[in-house]
């Protein structure tokens, strides 16, 4: 696998967990600034980050972690307020993420309720 399909699958995993929050989100509330804050409160790098360890270290197989780890050692522009080790293992998680989602929905799905266990969305 190339870095240049790793970055692909980050790109969409960006995409597929961010929405996958908006869905849950928007029908816990009906205010539009409590829905932008919950919202961001769950898509940053620091949350990412924190899923990644929570969903991944148990839940990978070996085929999958080497893609996660692959993905962790990108080379990456790193916003200045985030720290490289948390931006990179937030890009990491959207990596797997969009692996899942071209790959493997079904695991994807399950995934997804386990964060939703976590964060009570």
């Amino acid at each position: 696998m190339e870095n240049f399909d790793l970055k692909r699958y980050a790109h969409i995993g960006d995409a597929v967990y961010e929405l996958f929050i908006r869905e849950n989100i928007v029908f816990k509330t009906k205010n539009l600034n409590s829905m932008h804050k919950n919202t961001v409160s769950f898509v940053n790098a620091d949350f990412q980050a924190k899923m990644a360890e929570i969903v991944f270290e148990s839940f990978l197989n070996n085929e999958e972690k080497e893609i996660f780890r692959r993905a962790r050692n990108l080379p990456l522009t790193i916003n200045k307020k985030n720290k490289p080790e948390i931006h990179r293992y937030a890009t990491a998680f959207e990596t797997i993420i969009g692996y899942f989602y071209i790959n493997n929905k079904q695991k994807l799905d399950k995934i997804f309720s386990i964060i939703k266990e976590n964060i009570n969305i």
